[in-house]
């Protein structure tokens, strides 16, 4: 972990595919957490949210940097996607993917960093995403 650089974690969750979805992202550096954010997004796919969470990430990351920037995530999809490895072959997808890529402009750098499940910084906004279905389904 490259001490100056920001990262972004985040994950998408979707009661049902598609179903009521909420994103959320945490905003690090050197190991502490800045800022964390969870959104209730409707009903969608899980796909749509996991994007969801990195486009808010990658926004709220310009309050703290226009330098690089690391986005990590558990979707190898999005990765993968972002990453050029993957093409985008579903249409509604198409519209999220080039807006984190318009996101991506304003930073010096952007990398794009698939990591596992059992990641901590994966596990608790996978947490955040969930507590916020949580809180939605209450009312």
């Amino acid at each position: 972990m490259n001490t100056d650089d920001i990262y972004v974690y985040t994950d998408g969750a979707s009661r049902g595919n598609p179903g009521d979805s909420a994103s959320a992202y945490c905003i690090v550096r050197n190991d502490t957490i800045l800022y964390e954010e969870a959104s209730y997004i409707g009903v969608s796919t899980n796909n749509v949210a996991e994007y969801t969470a990195v486009i808010l990430g990658l926004e709220k990351a310009k309050d703290f940097t226009r330098g690089p920037v690391v986005v990590v995530s558990d979707s190898q999809l999005v990765i993968f996607q972002l990453r050029g490895t993957w093409k985008v072959k579903t249409p509604h997808l198409r519209p999220l993917h080039e807006k984190v890529r318009s996101q991506a402009t304003h930073f010096s750098s952007v990398t794009f960093t698939h990591v596992r499940r059992t990641d901590p910084l994966i596990t608790h906004v996978d947490a955040l995403a969930n507590k916020k279905l949580d809180d939605e389904a209450e009312f």
